[in-house]
């Protein structure tokens, strides 16, 4: 490819995404594709080209069969599951990432793609107020940025296996005897990484009574029968906002029965975590300065493309020696001096790109401050919708914290009908949930366009859908 084809496309490429965001902020699109399964499908060729095509011929074809069949989640009225933010400072850095196309395994492979993930990673770590034993700077902890807040629990989870089996979990596997602990409300990806993890299922910890959250006695209790029937507690996962209600587990209480008795703790704080950055919204219960590993998913709600979760451990070693492996053709004199980082060894797979690049121009082009606001921004908009729920006969209001609002209908049924009704809606995305054993329809704010015209919209569409009461 020559250079000027490649300037005009990209140039095109980017023509093309700004009147995109312009007709998402407009409401021009609909959230959810009209096509049944198969309709993208249908309209691909069976076998690849044999011949390379123009790029804007590609570009085209992108918007014509490609775009009108996506779920657009940067949608003013996406409110569905958690957000999933971006940024024109995250996309242009994907660019670069992208055309560089370094590998960053090791600090031998890209020197500066380590540096600087150790470096916003420790912004990050401060701005969030995190113990500084997270840091890099500490000399003993730090951070790291994973694909997603799964891969930031299995990362937690397998150093904790193998510090609970004294190293053998890395030759012998969990023989049986480890164990994982969480509540029913923890995000399902953690069974995946339990699963994944050769533990099979975790145990289930009772939650408080009307709370959603875990219980830290039940643990303590669960904890110390465990380990006199010959079990090996070896983690506990608590979280800083539960998918179904953004409820947060107590932290400092879990985190004091852990440290008794000498289990480790991985807080899961991918969506409320980010609130942090905001002075006045961090509350006790989250604060980690108990926790073994903490991880926040910047690309929620700091407008970071996905994937960009930050994984922080208290120590690094421990990450390591699960984790690190080296062979003959991995072997480097800055490695071996033990100056430098490799963040092969702080995850689960050996390649990785230059994450770090990607939060670095967020961070710098919205400053911490703009971040802050869009988080405010946002809470502003959750709390107008609650008021809406709160005000009008026939709905009940079951939780609203930060940007979530968890609403149901008079009974099971007509919340059933309402979700039923609304996911015949195009122009609308909530998603269901099961709360206390009854269903709900959840909806959070998130999306860089969206405002309080917004959000009386959305509310006009839900109140359509409801049946009349019984």
């Amino acid at each position: 490819m020559n250079e000027h084809a490649f300037r005009s496309a990209a140039a095109d490429a980017a023509d093309r995404l700004a009147d995109h965001w312009r007709s998402l902020a407009a409401c021009e699109l609909p959230v959810v594709p009209p096509g049944p399964p198969g309709t993208t499908l249908g309209v691909l060729p069976e076998t690849a080209p044999e011949r390379g095509e123009d790029l804007t011929d590609i570009l085209d074809d992108t918007w014509r069969t490609i775009v009108p069949q996506l779920v657009h989640w940067q949608h003013p009225n996406f409110l569905g599951y958690f957000p999933a933010g971006n940024s024109p400072a995250s996309v242009l850095a994907e660019l670069v990432t992208a055309g560089l196309g370094v590998q960053g395994m090791m600090w031998s492979t890209s020197p500066a793609a380590t540096e600087l993930e150790q470096r916003v990673c420790d912004w990050l770590a401060r701005a969030l107020g995190l113990p500084a034993r997270f840091t890099h700077a500490s000399g003993r902890g730090g951070g790291v940025i994973q694909d997603s807040a799964s891969s930031a629990a299995l990362a937690a989870v397998a150093a904790a296996l193998d510090r609970a089996s004294g190293g053998r979990w890395r030759e012998h596997g969990t023989e049986g005897r480890l164990r994982v602990y969480c509540t029913d409300q923890a995000n399902h990806s953690v069974r995946k990484v339990v699963r994944v993890a050769g533990v099979g299922a975790p145990v289930l910890v009772p939650t408080v009574p009307g709370t959603h959250s875990m219980d830290p006695a039940a643990l303590a209790g669960r904890l110390d029968a465990d380990r006199a029937a010959g079990l090996v507690p070896a983690a506990v996962v608590a979280t800083v906002g539960t998918t179904a209600t953004c409820a947060i587990d107590p932290v400092p209480r879990i985190g004091a029965v852990c440290r008794d008795r000498g289990v480790w703790l991985h807080v899961d704080a991918a969506y409320a975590g980010s609130a942090a950055l905001c002075p006045e919204l961090r509350v006790a219960d989250a604060e980690p300065d108990l926790a073994d590993s903490y991880a926040v998913n910047a690309h929620k709600w700091m407008r970071t493309g996905i994937p960009c979760d930050i994984l922080w451990v208290a120590d690094r070693g421990e990450l390591t020696g699960a984790l690190g492996a080296t062979s003959s053709y991995l072997r480097n004199d800055a490695t071996d001096s033990g100056q430098v980082v490799d963040f092969k060894d702080w995850q689960l797979p050996l390649g990785r790109p230059m994450r770090a690049l990607k939060l670095w121009y967020v961070l710098r082009a919205h400053g911490l401050e703009g971040l802050r606001e869009v988080i405010r921004h946002d809470i502003r908009l959750a709390g107008l919708l609650a008021s809406l729920v709160e005000r009008e006969p026939g709905f009940r209001l079951v939780a609203h914290r930060l940007g979530l609002v968890v609403l149901r209908a008079e009974t099971d049924e007509m919340t059933r009908e309402v979700t039923r009704r609304l996911t015949g809606r195009p122009g609308v995305l909530c998603t269901p949930a099961v709360v206390d054993g009854r269903p709900v329809l959840r909806a959070a704010l998130g999306s860089a366009y969206a405002d309080e015209t917004t959000v009386r919209r959305v509310w006009d569409t839900v109140r359509a859908c409801a049946p009349p009461s019984p």
